[in-house]
């Protein structure tokens, strides 16, 4: 164990403990005993950023939300949106973010424009006005009072406009 020019720890038989040190030191290289050091120092930071007050209530605070993320079964679903949002970074070619942005340059001058800000306004208006003349008038049950709501020629109007309005929509969106 001992090496002939070295002292041995006691002159009793050594122990366990003391084994385990004389066989560490023997087999500890230069460079081990290098980023030992280096490890060792780079611990008693983090340890000394931790008796910080904000820092060690952060890492309290990080903590509890992982913990509460864990227990409410959050965390696959956190890491699953880091990897969509990872996969969409490396997806992003030049070519894509430009007709990205290119979409929404198309997109905010639709909606921006003059006349979709008046389309927009009539029909809060609309709504508006209908709203409270529907509350100002009195609910008639019963069938003969709908037959005679759709006698009127108003809403027989009315009822045309949402029909052609509806079958413009199919029409434009395929539908035959």
């Amino acid at each position: 164990m001992n090496t002939p020019n070295e002292a041995p720890l006691s002159n009793m038989p050594p122990n366990e403990a003391e084994r385990l040190a004389i066989a560490a030191r023997d087999a500890l290289t230069d460079s081990m005993v290098e980023r030992l050091t280096v490890t060792a120092a780079n611990a008693a930071e983090v340890i000394d950023r931790l008796n910080d007050e904000e820092t060690r209530d952060a890492v309290h605070g990080l903590i509890d939300r992982l913990t509460d993320l864990h227990k409410i079964g959050a965390m696959d679903t956190l890491f699953d949106t880091v990897a969509l949002l990872h996969a969409a970074r490396s997806a992003a070619t030049d070519s894509i973010v430009e007709r990205l942005f290119a979409f929404v340059e198309h997109m905010l001058n639709t909606v921006g424009s003059e006349e979709m800000v008046d389309l927009l306004d009539n029909v809060r208006t609309s709504l508006d006005e209908a709203a409270v003349e529907a509350e100002a008038t009195p609910a008639k049950g019963g069938l003969f009072a709908a037959l005679s709501l759709l006698s009127k020629p108003e809403t027989q109007q009315s009822l045309t406009f949402l029909l052609g309005v509806g079958e413009r929509l199919r029409k434009s969106q395929g539908g035959s």
